[in-house]
């Protein structure tokens, strides 16, 4: 008998009621013949990982397909909700990650990265900016990671996201900058000296790093910036739909 399935859609989480109305409005338009509960890492009091899982428990959900609604594989968050999810076994875990107890299957999915939805959003974020692509740099900004592991997957990920986007766009060039390592005022200043610059942020929703975080590592620069992120785009459910029903229909 086939196990009944239930998705946990994991948001990080935000003191900012408005930040998570954004998450819930994207997972309210899922159309999926399966329940479906939102969740966050931290900061949302009575609706953590947990709790989550909990409620799809009560439901009678043997099969949790975990979605995490997060930028990049490269996050350290990827491996911390992995690890409370059971899903990864990792050989030096954080003191502080407990797993969490279930005896539901989990099917852990992977995050945005270059899914071609996100690729699209990316694009359409630069295109919006955009006045002359054939004179014009985009440079995609991600939070990053110092080092390791996870600092090699944010650059495999802004290397092929600069590639699409120069390549789909048409414009002069197209690159990237983090401000983990904090590389991003050094190769800002690079490309504005002869060059239009359309700086793109890969973040999920608008917040302190797009509005101060970004704009402060910027400051002296000219460039162009509209601070829109991923959300409220319609592609965040579409992508969120897309890797739900590949596990649904394997």
């Amino acid at each position: 008998m086939k196990k009944k399935s239930g998705v946990l859609i994991i948001g990080h989480g935000s003191s900012s009621a408005s930040w998570v109305q954004l998450v819930d409005h994207a997972v309210d338009q899922l159309d999926l013949p399966v329940p479906v509960v939102a969740c966050f890492l931290e900061l949302v009091e009575g609706r953590l990982i947990e709790d989550g899982i909990r409620q799809l428990e009560r439901e009678g959900v043997e099969r949790i397909i975990a979605v995490p609604l997060f930028v990049a594989s490269g996050s350290t968050h990827i491996d911390e909700i992995g690890y409370m999810l059971g899903a990864l076994q990792l050989a030096e875990p954080e003191e502080d990650w407990e797993r969490i107890e279930t005896d539901a299957e989990i099917v852990y999915c992977p995050p945005m990265d270059d899914h071609p939805l996100i690729e699209e959003i990316v694009l359409e974020r630069a295109k919006e900016l955009s006045a002359d692509p054939a004179s014009e740099v985009v440079m995609l900004v991600g939070h990053g990671a110092d080092e390791g592991t996870n600092h090699l997957r944010w650059e495999r990920l802004l290397q092929r996201l600069a590639v699409a986007v120069r390549e789909r766009g048409g414009f002069k060039g197209a690159t990237y900058g983090t401000l983990h390592p904090d590389n991003l005022h050094k190769r800002a200043r690079a490309v504005t000296r002869k060059n239009r610059a359309l700086i793109v942020p890969l973040f999920l929703s608008e917040g302190y790093f797009t509005q101060q975080v970004i704009p402060s590592r910027l400051e002296g620069l000219p460039y162009t910036y509209s601070g829109k992120t991923y959300l409220p785009h319609p592609h965040v459910s579409d992508w969120m739909q897309d890797v739900i029903k590949q596990v649904l229909q394997a």
